[in-house]
């Protein structure tokens, strides 16, 4: 069932709440930290990759119109503007 219209507020709040209870457990191993993961919100799959860009066309790709949240593997987010992003422990 498709979800309705979200604003961006919650968009973000599905996105964590799927990354926390759902995918975090499954990513968060060595080999993905620092990397970025691309969440569909409405069907819970997301994807892998070193880029925002190139996880979100792969997002896209099997579902043009996605609502996506990425997430920074390990990071409490995915760039930093002005100041640092901070390693965070599950």
């Amino acid at each position: 069932m498709p979800l309705p219209l979200l604003n961006r507020a919650e968009i973000a709040k599905l996105g964590q709440e799927l990354y926390a209870r759902h995918i975090r457990a499954q990513v968060e191993v060595t080999e993905n930290i620092g990397k970025i993961v691309s969440i569909d919100i409405e069907t819970g799959e997301y994807e892998i990759g070193d880029e925002l860009v190139e996880t979100s066309l792969r997002s896209q790709s099997k579902h043009p119109n996605a609502l996506l949240w990425a997430e920074r593997i390990g990071f409490d987010a995915v760039y930093a503007v002005g100041g640092t992003i901070i390693r965070t422990v599950a």
